[in-house]
């Protein structure tokens, strides 16, 4: 055989047969895979670095960040801390004027009170022998109106009561405000009363006055300036 019969027969390589190795469908499937899983590595690996600033553990969602505040945030924010501490100042001092006063008033209503327990008995205390001293305390508790309205009776009263003889004890009271502020309230008292003239033939007669009185404060001290009901009652000779 010549050597030209050997060339011939040897098989042709081509370039195209060198370039590119064949490749069978699992190989190419392969290669998909790992493309594919690439991918969102790379993916994530973007959005991490997008990410915001971590707050307290927490990453602020993709394409956010902390605004910035910036000097008129800063005074604004100033701003509105100083109109809460106001507001909480405020109501903290209402409330407590308003309990301040609540207590005035209350101390108030039972100074009244007691003013005009201690009163009704003076009026209603009196001995047709002494007088006098009987109309002194009476005016040293009134004002205003009762005041002129006690002296310009008195002689009259005097009068009735010496005539009569008539002495007056007074026994129970009961006291109770009806209405009143820190200066001014109006009372109610009923007392009882034991009198004895030449009416009851010497003998103790009980009986019972109710009145409306209306007390100003003087002072450190409650005066009575008005009073309704009759001071006494003396039984007819």
């Amino acid at each position: 055989m010549s050597d030209t019969d050997i060339e011939d027969d040897k098989p042709e390589v081509t370039a195209a047969a060198v370039s590119e190795p064949d490749i069978g469908p699992e190989a190419e499937a392969d290669i998909e895979t790992t493309d594919t899983a690439a991918e969102p590595a790379k993916s994530a690996a973007g959005e991490k670095k997008s990410r915001g600033p971590v707050l307290s553990g927490l990453s602020m969602p993709s394409g956010l960040s902390m605004p910035s505040v910036g000097r008129r945030g800063r005074i604004a924010l100033r701003a509105a801390a100083a109109l809460v501490l106001a507001a909480s100042v405020g109501s903290t001092v209402f409330y407590f004027q308003r309990s301040t006063h609540d207590a005035n008033l209350l101390a108030a209503q039972e100074d009244a009170r007691a003013a005009a327990c201690k009163y009704a008995p003076v009026l209603v205390t009196y001995d047709a022998k002494n007088l006098d001293a009987y109309f002194g305390a009476v005016l040293a508790g009134a004002t205003g109106e009762w005041r002129t309205q006690f002296d310009n009776t008195s002689r009259d009263l005097r009068d009735v009561l010496t005539q009569g003889q008539v002495v007056a004890k007074a026994n129970e009271v009961q006291c109770a405000i009806r209405t009143g502020d820190e200066n001014s309230a109006e009372a109610i008292v009923v007392i009882g009363q034991t009198i004895t003239s030449l009416g009851t033939q010497g003998k103790p007669a009980p009986g019972q006055l109710s009145m409306v009185m209306r007390l100003e404060r003087s002072g450190d001290h409650w005066l009575v300036n008005k009073l309704n009901s009759p001071l006494v009652a003396p039984p007819q000779s």
